[in-house]
């Protein structure tokens, strides 16, 4: 009650944050008559003149008004588009690190070019990200008249370019790309070993496009790089095999909500009966009960033409949330291989992690972080909670006239497809245009076998048929269009309406189920009413709906028969809407808790990739890595004397000191320059490595520093993927702590910071091994030094596979037919010598 009164004397805080902005938007409109005076040259005098201020120390906010000002001017110039009030307002709350919900249609990519100009002028280079590679190039392409008008330079990260124009494009003032390019980008450049072949510059600031889509929807999905591991792929074919003699709920049991599998009792004995072994619980057998549970999975919880396509024999991914094809992406911990093997297509190998990173920890890394959307409101708290952005609601240009009509029910999808059918016969026949939105693809090829019968002429925009959807979704608004679309398919693509059609009653969206997002429902309602014009929506509903079926309970059921519902009879209900709206709540949470449980685990892992990339860029950038080397070298003899130092007074036993004496010689080679049976103490210990290594650096002559460098990257490299996973093994364990009354999130935290010591100690123990164990056979040149080519990575959560030039290491010469100084184990001519 309290809250509502502060509310009505002074407003929302929304409307505070708003009102506080006017005073500014008032400066930069007085400024108008001054800066339309000015030439197209003393507009861009102006803004190199502001840089050089910047370069000085003065903040951007002091120079924001006259910026706007002249950013709205050289729009009006260059695009032949001015700038509104509401839309200056949005470039000052992107300027301020916030996120500015503005309804479709109300200019969100001329907006950003306020913020960018400004944040431009401090020279450390602005990161516009969309949603896909069509869009980034559009925008950059549209926008980017207006940024070199003002003497500033645009570059675009999209899928296929070399390392060479990324480089380019990142050094640009201004650089468009997808939040996969960019992530991605990240993710290599912590793989590269010469500074010259880094893409990316620091992260200053970064305007998230359809920031829900990509910081919410996409987030449960971390960025990760792999490459081939050695497992075989028959293995999945196998187990597919025995899946059809598996019976549900009495071998197992499936829990759609928590999209999980679980083997009964019964289950388990059938399984060991039919792989003739006789405990499936036995560690030795741990992988069959992986595989028989992705199995599983496989086939009853991922469905063809919904969760995935099959196409030119691959298995592609069909994103959930816009419908579009992932080529190049793949489900990890082996349910792609199951899926392969499911469908009969060839089961690619396993692949190992070797890079990760989810998109809440990249985007968290800049300095500044902004975003704009139709629709962030209902997420505001994760925002808050998970980015520290604020969610500012800003005002439409003109009144908002859209009609949204209640939600209208059926009790079958029978019932409900005939009825929307009828609904969009209804339309087309007077002409006013009709978008569809579908949750799948499947739904989606429904309504148009339904549709082709009726003599309907219409698109169909979804994952299959894409490569148009952004000319087709353009088309939409003109009269007697029918388009069906999954999702938010052709997102960022503005639908003008076409001659006639706002007589009609301008653009009708249709939507054939709730979304479990009411966010997503929002954007698709979205795509009608842009600036002020006319429009309608609807959704149709069944009670079989998925988010009916699984989140909205019996109760809903039993108030439809209690209403006495008929056959083909709908209800608009507003218990009903408000009982729907109650079950994607949940599903909300549910995400919610989803991604955050994601973050927490990633935090643990985030902590240790900061340091690893710290380390890593420490060694490649530094000219001299001796100090390095000596902290390595202290590090480990403090490791290996401190049996020695435990013993006390009374000193250690012979075993012990025999043990310390075998496992110097065994890291350092010490015999060779120590000669003499006893244990040497600690100091003699430290000049012998001294001499093994100053030795060395005499033998390399100038190349000693390169020679460091390779042995110190190449170890912090494979003993950080071995880590990642043995990480990866620990997450899928560590649930089953929770049986024990233990905190699962607080033992792999703990457990994972043991690893991570150990994996520190095997790094510097792997050095320094290969560095007192190398023998160079001949005068070393700096053409020998040549790397194994980093090559058959795959990239999961992008689009696709960059086409990638090899990245050439350097590496000493060493006899082909003796142990790797790697410290693998293997020949030299079978390991880092292949």
């Amino acid at each position: 009650m309290f809250g509502m009164i502060v509310k009505k004397l002074f407003g929302t805080k929304n409307e505070r944050y708003l009102k506080k902005l006017q005073p500014i938007v008032a400066r930069i409109n007085d400024l108008e008559p001054e800066i339309q005076g000015l030439s197209d040259d003393q507009l861009k005098q102006k803004i190199a003149d502001f840089r050089q201020e910047v370069k000085n120390g003065r903040k951007l906010d002091e120079i924001l008004p006259e910026v706007f000002a002249i950013v709205r001017e050289a729009s009006k110039r260059v695009l032949d588009m001015r700038h509104f009030d509401v839309q200056l307002i949005g470039g000052i709350v992107l300027h301020e690190g916030k996120i500015a919900e503005m309804k479709t249609g109300e200019g969100k990519t001329l907006v950003a070019t306020l913020p960018v100009v400004l944040n431009a002028l401090t020279g450390r280079g602005v990161h516009v990200v969309t949603v896909n590679d069509y869009l980034a190039q559009r925008d950059a392409e549209w926008m980017g008249k207006l940024y070199n008008f003002l003497g500033l330079s645009v570059g675009v990260i999209v899928h296929g370019l070399s390392d060479e124009e990324r480089k380019e494009a990142y050094a640009a003032d201004v650089t468009y790309g997808t939040n996969n390019e960019f992530g991605f980008d990240y993710l290599r450049d912590n793989m590269k070993f010469y500074p010259e072949q880094l893409v990316q510059r620091e992260l200053y600031y970064a305007i998230v496009d359809e920031v829900d889509s990509i910081l919410i929807d996409e987030a449960r999905t971390p960025l990760i790089i792999s490459g081939p591991s050695e497992e075989s792929t028959a293995l999945y074919v196998r187990i597919n095999n025995i899946i059809p003699s598996l019976k549900k709920e009495e071998h197992f049991t499936i829990d759609e909500k928590a999209r999980s599998v679980t083997l009964t009792d019964e289950g388990v004995q059938r399984v060991e009966e039919i792989l003739k072994i006789d405990n499936l619980f036995d560690p030795r057998h741990i992988t069959y009960q992986h595989h028989i549970l992705q199995a599983l999975k496989a086939h009853y919880l991922f469905k063809r033409d919904v969760d995935y396509i099959v196409k030119d024999g691959q298995v592609i991914i069909v994103d959930e949330f816009t419908g579009r094809l992932m080529p190049g992406r793949r489900y990890s911990d082996g349910l792609h291989q199951a899926l392969e093997a499911k469908e009969g297509v060839k089961v690619e190998g396993e692949n190992q992690t070797l890079a990760s990173i989810t998109f809440q920890n990249y985007f968290r890394m800049y300095e500044k972080l902004a975003g704009m959307t139709g629709t962030a409101d209902t997420e505001a708290v994760e925002f808050k909670q998970i980015y520290d952005l604020d969610v500012i609601v800003i005002p439409t240009h003109k009144p908002m006239i859209r009609k949204d009509y209640p939600d209208v029910i059926y009790k079958t999808q029978e019932e409900k497809y005939r009825a929307i059918a009828e609904e969009i016969k209804e339309l087309h026949s007077k002409g006013q245009p009709v978008l569809v939105g579908t949750t799948s693809i499947e739904k989606s090829e429904l309504l148009s076998r339904m549709l082709k019968k009726m003599r309907i002429p219409h698109e169909v925009l979804n994952a299959k048929h894409h490569e148009k959807e952004a000319e087709i979704v353009a088309k939409a608004g003109e009269k007697g269009r029918v388009t069906i679309a999954t999702n938010m398919a052709g997102r960022g693509t503005d639908i003008v309406l076409g001659p006639g059609v706002r007589e009609l009653g301008g653009l009708h969206i249709l939507g054939t189920e709730r979304h479990e997002s009411r966010r997503i429902d929002n954007q698709l309602r979205g795509r009608s009413g842009r600036q002020g014009d006319p429009g309608s929506s609807r959704f149709y509903l069944a009670l079989d709906d998925d988010l009916m079926r699984l989140f909205g309970s019996d109760r809903i059921a039993s108030l439809m028969d209690k209403l006495g519902m008929e056959e083909g009879q709908p209800i608009e209900n507003k218990m009903i809407s408000k009982a729907i709206e109650n079950a994607q709540r949940r599903v909300e949470n549910h995400n919610f808790e989803i991604r955050k449980t994601l973050l927490e685990y990633d935090d643990v892992m985030n902590q240790q990739r900061v340091a690893i990339y710290a380390q890593r860029r420490e060694i490649m950038m530094a000219e001299e890595l001796d100090d390095i080397i000596q902290e390595f070298v202290d590090d480990l003899l403090d490791e290996i004397y401190a049996p020695i130092d435990e013993a006390g007074k009374e000193g250690p036993d012979e075993e012990t000191r025999q043990m310390v004496w075998s496992k110097l010689d065994d890291i350092f080679g010490l015999k060779k320059v120590i000669e003499k049976d006893e244990l040497p103490d600690r100091e003699q210990a430290r000049e012998g490595v001294l001499q093994i290594l100053n030795k060395l650096k005499e033998d390399v002559g100038e190349q000693y520093q390169e020679v460091l460098r390779f042995f110190l990257l190449e170890s912090l490299d494979r003993n950080w993927k071995e880590h990642l996973l043995n990480m990866d093994h620990l997450k899928e364990g560590i649930g089953l702590r929770g049986y024990g009354q233990k905190d699962p999130k607080q033992e792999y935290k703990r457990e994972g910071f043991e690893l991570f010591q150990d994996m520190l100690f095997r790094i510097k123990e792997n050095t320094l091994r290969a560095l007192c164990h190398l023998r160079i056979e001949t005068k070393v040149e700096e053409e020998e030094f040549k790397h194994r080519e980093q090559e058959d990575l795959q990239y999961v959560g992008g689009d696709d596979q960059p086409k990638k030039k090899p990245i050439k290491r350097k590496s000493p010469k060493v006899g082909r037919n003796e142990p790797c100084p790697c410290g693998s184990g293997k020949k030299y001519k079978k390991c880092c010598g292949r």
